[in-house]
């Protein structure tokens, strides 16, 4: 009999990494929103020439994480105070949808996997110092998984299209206020709690008043970043 393994091996590239790299700075705000980059600098804190990490920055670009401004150069792309709660209202609505449809969708082992999602999460040192909860993109990602169980291929389009990596800066700048890393935790474990029992009308509530909270904090974030930017 012949075995077979399943999952193949991913190769991964340089720039890979570097785009790893610069994601994780910019969404954990090492690389603040509005900060310009200078390559230059960059490469040689990364140890890297600057072909990779133009082709990195190019990448990033395409997923609206930094902006390129002929004649000033590539800044890590900001939203407004305005503009993020406008947003972020209506992500509540559309990640209240996904999270009824999952209800309806999920089978029991993707409910298993996401549980198994949140225990990792839950591990981050940064959570349980109130530091942070960071999620990488992807499957990683608690709502991106949540959004993909919806089955709704333009609803998922909606939530993981354009502006989905540039609203993960503000949803980690929204855990590091006091408190809310763990309690963004125990929301997300609410709403499987609601996909587990089959409930979509609950499961509905508990992803909006977790989006809610999520606006909210990020609302007070941006408010503290911009305060300790005037006195700078």
């Amino acid at each position: 009999m012949t075995l077979v393994l399943t999952g193949k091996v991913q190769a991964r590239s340089l720039v890979d990494e570097v785009v790893e790299r610069l994601e994780a700075a910019i969404v954990t705000g090492e690389l603040p929103p509005g900060s310009k980059l200078n390559e230059q600098a960059l490469a040689a804190s990364l140890g890297v020439s600057r072909g990779p990490l133009r082709e990195a920055i190019r990448r990033l670009e395409g997923r609206t994480l930094v902006e390129r401004t002929p004649n000033i150069g590539v800044r890590v792309a900001e939203l407004s105070s305005g503009d993020l709660n406008d947003l972020l209202v209506i992500r509540e609505s559309l990640e209240g949808m996904a999270a009824a449809l999952a209800a309806e969708n999920l089978t029991d082992a993707e409910i298993d996997d996401l549980e198994r999602l949140l225990s990792e999460h839950g591990s981050q040192k940064s959570v349980a110092t109130g530091e942070g909860y960071y999620q990488e993109s992807g499957d990683f990602d608690f709502h991106f998984r949540i959004a993909r169980a919806s089955r709704n291929k333009r609803l998922i389009s909606m939530i993981c299209g354009d502006l989905y990596d540039l609203l993960r800066i503000y949803r980690y700048k929204s855990s590091t206020m006091q408190g809310r890393a763990a309690e963004a935790l125990r929301e997300h474990r609410d709403i499987v709690a609601a996909l587990r029992s089959r409930d979509p009308v609950q499961a509905e509530a508990a992803m909006r008043r977790h989006v809610r909270n999520a606006r909210l904090f990020a609302a007070m974030a941006l408010k503290a970043a911009e305060e300790a930017r005037a006195k700078a």
